[in-house]
């Protein structure tokens, strides 16, 4: 019904995507016009699809209206929120338990601010999204890492089989938990890069330990709507907080003597999501998320830390996507999704026949593929400046995600061009 194959020119759309100028960590000329022109990017995290058109014709719609003053958020656009969850995901969300603002980012960086003193650890699974880091930062928070650890997968003989997956370091990341400085776990839910999809067991074993150690868990579900084909997306709101120790059964905790968190209470055992259809439905551009949290006492706080922020105003066009997405183009997301699968299943087909020294990581969700490059012999950084001043392809580096030896390729785009792309890439890195 859809066509994802259409090809959409971005250039000179003051695009970051496109338009951007590719930095090199090595110095140098950047690339020259003629070359930018040649540019197959790969790399930041937004699609070349155009949007739903049920979102089109609706903003389309706004526009003609000629008046771009300040907007409000109607409970319109709650019940859509709300609507949305209970049917996609079977979660229950209440009103007061929605706080909007400009972004997932700027929303993880206000919990942050909320939940968190300065010079306290924020636990992160690496390698992570790179924003994760500076949200840490700026709030004079410490990073502490708990490392993803990659295992093979068995391969069945067919050519469209990923070779590697990650998974939870269960004792260093109960170790991380313990230290008594870690009070707050951001968690990536589906994991960028990782691809991961997280389990309701891998859930519900990260809140048990994090509750056992009086860390609150504040969840990134900004990609939950890319789901591959056999997986499924568990919401952290949907996670049975663990039953709080009975008078005399008392558990102590390793920080500070204090029993582990309750199920209820001030904060509890109740974590805060980071949400929003951008990423999903390719409308990042009109900053609009949402946080949600079904504890009082933790929304007080995150809305103060919003006005101190100064992210409490939106758009006029951020809220009425949400609203068509979430009501009108249930049937759009899951078209992506298959067409992204598609995409995945060409590059695993591609690797294995042209390039089959490189490790490509299971995608399970999102729309960013993790590839093992260590046996190039070239750093992350030189393999993605390397690719951009021979081929004119630009990947990212994993130096920026906390890690060394992988690249991220950004599959969300017309299958030829992607084709392309990675013909090209086989150029430099057949070796």
């Amino acid at each position: 019904m859809y066509d994802f194959d259409k090809i959409i020119d971005r250039r000179d759309t003051h695009c970051v995507k496109w338009d951007e100028e590719a930095p090199f960590q090595s110095g140098g000329q950047p690339l020259s016009e003629g070359k930018y022109k040649e540019l197959i990017p790969l790399w930041v995290a937004d699609m070349d699809f155009e949007a739903a058109p049920a979102i089109h014709e609706a903003l389309k719609k706004r526009v003609e209206h000629g008046v771009f003053g300040y907007a409000i958020v109607h409970d319109s656009y709650y019940d859509a929120v709300i609507n949305w969850y209970e049917r996609r995901h079977q979660w229950h969300i209440q009103r007061e338990w929605i706080q909007y603002t400009t972004g997932v980012v700027p929303a993880v960086s206000v919990v942050i601010k909320a939940l968190t003193m300065p010079g306290e650890r924020v636990l992160i699974m690496t390698p992570v999204y790179n924003c994760f880091f500076s949200s840490i930062r700026n709030n004079g928070c410490e990073v502490l890492e708990s490392k993803l650890v990659s295992i093979p997968l068995p391969k069945e003989g067919s050519n469209t089989e990923a070779d590697l997956t990650y998974t939870v370091d269960w004792e260093d990341f109960e170790r991380k938990c313990a230290d008594e400085k870690c009070t707050v776990f951001l968690l990536c839910n589906p994991h960028n890069p990782a691809g991961r999809v997280w389990t309701r067991e891998e859930l519900q074993r990260m809140n048990d330990i994090c509750q056992r150690h009086n860390v609150r868990v504040v969840s990134d579900e900004i990609h939950c709507e890319l789901v591959m084909p056999g997986h499924q997306f568990t919401p952290f709101g949907t996670i049975t907080p663990t039953p709080s120790p009975s008078r005399g059964d008392s558990i102590i905790s390793s920080k500070t003597n204090q029993t582990p968190l309750p199920s209820g209470g001030v904060g509890g055992g109740f974590p805060v999501i980071c949400c929003s259809p951008s990423k999903s439905f390719n409308t990042a551009g009109l900053h609009m998320a949402n946080i949600i949290c079904a504890d009082p006492e933790t929304r007080r706080r995150i809305d103060r830390a919003i006005n101190i922020n100064e992210i409490c105003d939106v758009n006029p066009f951020g809220p009425i996507a949400v609203e068509v997405a979430y009501n009108e183009c249930e049937d759009w997301i899951d078209e992506l999704n298959q067409y992204l699968w598609g995409n995945y299943q060409a590059l695993l087909a591609f690797f294995t026949e042209q390039l089959p020294q490189l490790k490509v990581f299971k995608l399970e969700g999102t729309y960013l593929v993790w590839v093992d490059i260590t046996a190039t012999g070239l750093t992350a950084d030189e393999i993605e400046e390397k690719l951009l001043r021979e081929v004119n392809v630009w990947v990212n580096s994993s130096t920026m995600y906390g890690a060394e030896g992988y690249i991220r390729i950004n599959i969300a785009t017309q299958r030829s061009r992607l084709m392309e792309g990675l013909q090209r890439m086989a150029k430099v890195l057949k070796g």
